[in-house]
């Protein structure tokens, strides 16, 4: 219940992104505008984290999870029958919202009740219940434009997903209610029977996360700038490649002559790659620390953007596509569940949920920022360019993770 509901939400959005670009191409965008309609998920990411907190605060984890599944279905229909750009690109805003509830909901409860010792582990599960959207997302996408001829059907297939997790999320088991009984349970055992003795230790009491004073994003983000303005950039670079990998794969393969199908089977490829290294990442953070999964990945991204700027024009275009979105898949990999384990690594006991509102916020700013830049890029000058300076970003990421990741031993 915990990894369930993430992967089949995943799965539905992974089989719409790739081909976002291409219905906003068949509305009448151009390439920029296509990379501005892709970028409206990210976006709404980003803007979704602050009411998304509220709505886990006040109604609690598995209720705003069913209420984000139906305001998401009003978006996925807007997709639907959208006539217009601005109406499509609508809808992909509300879907984005909607998903930082699914993830803030996620990251919070994994966050407060997975042991430190296999948090990377645990962390990377959910990023890899994410990855296999973008591994069997896009390959369901290639096979149901292949029998339909219709690239709305996999908006079709996004709403039947939004739907089978929401009945999964209402009927299912709470894991936040089964944790707190566990809890109770155990403090009833180890009460002392003793007549008059009321067990008074002096010691806090462990459990639940306590209640305590509501803290701003922005008060949040104020008091801790110190680690957010220097590992929460690191973090947001990482975040602005991957976002970028979304952004441009699918344009890159739109303005070398591919089709639909074609640019979703070598998503979906690379996605696989992706996919099969999740767990293999958590492995290494929990066992040799943080930067031997951050680093690397942003070198393998970066170098592999660089190098796909300067082959959009060569005989073998597709060919080179094909290699560096796999590169591309391999250095994403290498990275799953980094983000969700470093901010909790860091995350304070006093204001968990505050602060990992503001690390997302962060995270999410770098990877809204990403399809707006190659958006605007590709307005002015040119996707290639657009693709290099996503690679700069990947590599002086590296260098940022390389100066900032906290060496923790890893039994600590």
């Amino acid at each position: 219940m915990v990894y369930a509901p993430t992967a089949l939400y995943s799965v539905g959005q992974g089989a719409v992104v790739p081909i976002l670009p291409s219905i906003a191409v068949g509305l009448g965008a151009d390439l920029a505008v296509a990379a501005l309609i892709a970028a409206a998920l990210v976006v709404g990411q980003l803007f979704g984290n602050m009411p998304a907190g509220v709505l886990v605060h006040r109604i609690g984890e598995r209720r705003s999870m069913i209420v984000a599944a139906a305001v998401s279905l009003i978006g996925v229909s807007a997709m639907l029958f959208a006539s217009h750009i601005a109406v499509l690109g609508l809808g992909t805003l509300l879907v984005g919202m909607c998903a930082s509830v699914f993830a803030l909901a996620r990251h919070a409860f994994m966050t407060a009740r997975v042991p430190l010792a296999y948090r990377a582990r645990a962390l990377a599960l959910v990023g890899g219940s994410f990855r296999i959207g973008t591994f069997l997302g896009p390959l369901v996408a290639a096979g149901l434009i292949w029998l339909t001829g219709d690239e709305h059907a996999t908006i079709w297939f996004f709403a039947i997903c939004l739907v089978g997790m929401g009945i999964l999320v209402t009927f299912g088991p709470d894991p936040e209610e089964k944790a707190l009984a566990a809890e109770r349970e155990a403090r009833l055992a180890e009460a002392p029977s003793e007549e008059g003795d009321t067990g008074d230790t002096g010691e806090p009491v462990t459990g639940s996360i306590p209640a305590a004073e509501r803290v701003g994003l922005f008060r949040t983000i104020w008091e801790h700038r110190s680690v957010l303005s220097r590992l929460g950039l690191a973090a947001a670079s990482l975040a602005s490649v991957r976002a970028g990998r979304q952004a441009i794969l699918p344009l890159w393969g739109l303005s070398i002559g591919l089709d639909p199908a074609n640019i979703a089977l070598i998503v979906g490829m690379a996605g696989a790659v992706e996919f099969s290294l999740f767990y293999a990442s958590g492995q290494v953070m929990d066992r040799f620390g943080r930067i031997w999964a951050t680093v690397p990945s942003q070198l393998l991204m970066g170098t592999a953007f660089v190098s796909l700027a300067f082959t959009h024009e060569l005989d073998a275009a597709a060919m080179w596509f094909g290699v560096f979105a796999i590169v591309v898949g391999v250095g994403n990999g290498l990275s799953a569940g980094a983000l969700l384990t470093i901010g909790s690594d860091v995350a304070p006991t006093a204001n968990t949920a505050g602060f990992l509102g503001a690390w997302r916020t962060l995270t999410d700013g770098g990877a809204s920022v990403t399809p707006l830049l190659v958006s605007g890029l590709t307005a002015l000058l040119s996707l290639s360019l657009a693709t290099g300076v996503v690679g700069l970003i990947g590599l002086l990421g590296a260098a940022a993770f390389l100066r900032w990741v906290p060496r923790y031993p890893p039994r600590r």
